[in-house]
């Protein structure tokens, strides 16, 4: 196949097969896969333990790995240990997992290594060739009771963090353009007379937008502006 191709059948568009790699110890798993698939995937090569997976995939460069997670060689990493070998091949080269194993330690220490999904072995052949093709298109996906894991393992984090950026979004859209100018340069230690030299306003109007920020974020003092502004890394 044609670099042009690869790059269209990684992209997902229609009429192009997308090119998966199998990787999994055992022969006869992988020979049922192979046949369960449908005309919307073309399985590009195999591999049976973590070195010859890196290799092939190296080689090939597909759009999905079809991943297992528990695979001999590679000091014990498994399917995890893949992904990481192969993470500079992203985003073109996406891994989805697929396993007996539904455990939380499996799901997320594959998600952490860098798979774009995790599915078990009890997929049915049309749901699997469905979620090769979603996460080719740069999905991510999960069989629902596994979703979950990934949630617990990732969601908390993410969710403070998008309620910590949510909440200094808001604070800062109290602010017109001029005050957050006048602020960001308050909060770097300028007098009000350099603030004013700088935006080409009058020392007056630098009192009056300072007084207009601190009553909008709710300090009391230019300190207390300087360790807000810290916090946010807007010096």
């Amino acid at each position: 196949m044609s670099e042009n191709n690869r790059t269209a059948a990684a992209a997902g568009e229609p009429g192009e097969p997308v090119r998966v790699v199998l990787v999994d110890d055992h022969d006869m798993f992988r020979t049922g896969v192979r046949a369960s698939l449908d005309a919307r995937i073309d399985v590009v090569g195999e591999a049976a333990d973590v070195p010859s997976a890196v290799a092939v995939v190296r080689r090939e460069r597909p759009a999905v790995v079809l991943l297992d997670v528990h695979l001999p060689g590679g000091a014990g990493g498994g399917g995890a240990e893949v992904a990481r070998q192969c993470a500079d091949l992203a985003p073109g080269v996406r891994f989805l997992a697929l396993s007996v194993s539904d455990a939380a330690e499996d799901v997320v220490g594959v998600i952490r290594a860098g798979a774009r999904g995790y599915v078990t072995k009890s997929i049915s052949p049309e749901a699997l060739c469905d979620a090769v093709v979603r996460v080719a298109g740069g999905d991510a996906v999960f069989s629902p009771r596994l979703a979950g894991f990934v949630l617990d393992a990732f969601g908390a984090v993410g969710a403070a963090g998008a309620a910590e950026q949510a909440a200094d979004d808001d604070e800062m859209d109290r602010l017109t353009a001029r005050e957050r100018e006048v602020m960001r340069l308050i909060a770097r230690g300028r007098s009000y007379r350099e603030v004013a030299g700088e935006l080409f306003i009058s020392i007056k109007t630098v009192e009056t937008h300072v007084s207009a920020v601190l009553r909008k974020l709710q300090l009391s003092s230019r300190h207390e502006l300087t360790r807000w502004a810290a916090a946010r890394r807007l010096l």
